[in-house]
């Protein structure tokens, strides 16, 4: 298994910021499952889950449309785990995380995105 370090971190966090839907989706793999409670609310499954890259895709293409102009996200720490990381980060004010799971090529194939309760 590779190693996950702090840099991925910053090159995902970078990536949104500069709305690079492709250098994003490259940290993925392919059979990637992706849960997110803005799945539903952006018109996708009522489960909040995205199962494969092609509709991972689509759900990035309606986020990055739903929050137009600069994201401005901020990294405000990245947790190391064996075989995983949680990425902690604010973006226009809220507090979020994403707990991400690597493959053994070092793609993630497993995601959750937590934001802060209102």
């Amino acid at each position: 298994m590779m190693p996950i370090t702090a840099a991925f971190a910053h090159e995902w966090v970078d990536a949104w910021n500069r709305r690079d839907l492709e250098s994003l989706l490259s940290h993925y793999s392919d059979d990637i499952e992706f849960r997110s409670s803005l799945v539903a609310r952006l018109g996708g499954a009522a489960s909040g889950t995205i199962s494969g890259k092609t509709a991972l895709r689509e759900y990035f293409q309606k986020a990055l449309a739903a929050f137009p102009g600069e994201l401005g996200l901020e990294l405000l720490g990245a947790y190391q785990g064996a075989g995983s990381i949680v990425v902690l980060f604010e973006a226009r004010g809220r507090k979020a995380a994403e707990y991400m799971e690597f493959n053994a090529e070092g793609a993630v194939c497993r995601a959750s995105a937590h934001s802060q309760a209102v």
